[in-house]
């Protein structure tokens, strides 16, 4: 798919990046507010697959009410951000099964005093 809006990334821009699993959503509400953006694919930042997207200065604060609205996961080049909720279900999944080790340990030595 060729980009229209290349001249972006010349003129007065910011750069953002979107995580992979954000990025329908945020493309979405970019062309409903009509907002022109260019995006080309960077998988080097914090090592997790990301797009970058050049945007206009001048549309700064409608997209900072994309970005809160939708609960977008996006960083600049100097922020770095994170999405900590797929941390809590991997700490969810490591108690659940800390858990199950537990009760088999706890099944194996009950059985064994008897």
């Amino acid at each position: 798919m060729v980009n229209k809006n290349f001249e972006i990334k010349y003129s007065n821009h910011f750069k953002l990046y979107v995580l992979l699993k954000d990025q329908i959503i945020f493309e979405s509400e970019l062309r409903k507010n009509e907002i022109p953006f260019y995006k080309d694919a960077d998988d080097q930042i914090n090592a997790v697959s990301t797009e970058r997207y050049f945007l206009s200065d001048d549309d700064r604060l409608k997209i900072d009410k994309i970005i809160s609205e939708n609960e977008i996961i996006a960083s600049t080049e100097t922020i770095l951000m994170n999405d900590y909720r797929d941390g809590r279900k991997v700490n969810k999944l490591y108690f659940i099964v800390a858990g199950i080790v537990f009760i088999i340990m706890f099944l194996i030595i009950f059985i064994d005093s008897i």
